[in-house]
């Protein structure tokens, strides 16, 4: 049976997708920092659905993260990522729920629509086994802001679960999450 797990503001705090870009962009590239202004110009395409949640998130990555990325460099940089935000911003009720239901003998899964990039090393830091994730392509050892399949995100976590677990989601025991 399994404990499905939604990831920002379930299990943390707070929203992790503008701080990864933040701390990827400090540690990695601080020059892409000035390009923070044009940032709310992105941001108001999306209530003029000018961009979906998708290619919002295409659009940051590659205002912040760029074009391509060493998958290897993005792999040590959202570990210490995992650390600090993971430290930072985990909920301790929503961390003694996951552990009261491994204790009860189901398996958590982490289902959310922010970037795998980062959050695998996050899932470690909790210790989730199976996650479900927004994909991002990758050329090569080249990570790239295009999404590989939608953003995972509303019915598109649906889709992906029942492709993971069955159609029927019949295993779902428990599900934590702060949408609907």
């Amino acid at each position: 049976m399994l404990a499905l797990y939604d990831m920002d503001r379930t299990l943390t705090s707070r929203p992790s997708w503008f701080p990864w870009l933040l701390f990827w962009a400090r540690h990695e590239a601080p020059w892409r920092l000035l390009f923070l202004p044009l940032l709310p110009l992105l941001l108001l395409a999306y209530p003029l659905r000018l961009l979906d949640r998708g290619g919002l998130k295409q659009a940051m990555h590659r205002l912040l993260m760029g074009p391509r990325v060493s998958q290897a460099r993005v792999a040590a940089r959202a570990a210490g990522f995992a650390a600090s935000f993971g430290a930072a911003s985990e909920r301790v009720g929503a961390l003694a729920q996951l552990a009261a239901d491994r204790a009860d003998g189901l398996t958590p899964v982490l289902v959310t629509a922010s970037p795998h990039f980062y959050v695998d090393a996050l899932a470690r830091r909790w210790g989730f086994a199976h996650v479900i994730a927004t994909r991002n392509h990758c050329e090569g050892q080249m990570l790239t802001p295009r999404l590989d399949g939608p953003n995972c995100h509303g019915e598109a976590k649906v889709t992906r679960l029942k492709a993971a677990f069955g159609p029927d989601l019949a295993q779902v025991a428990r599900a934590y999450s702060d949408h609907a």
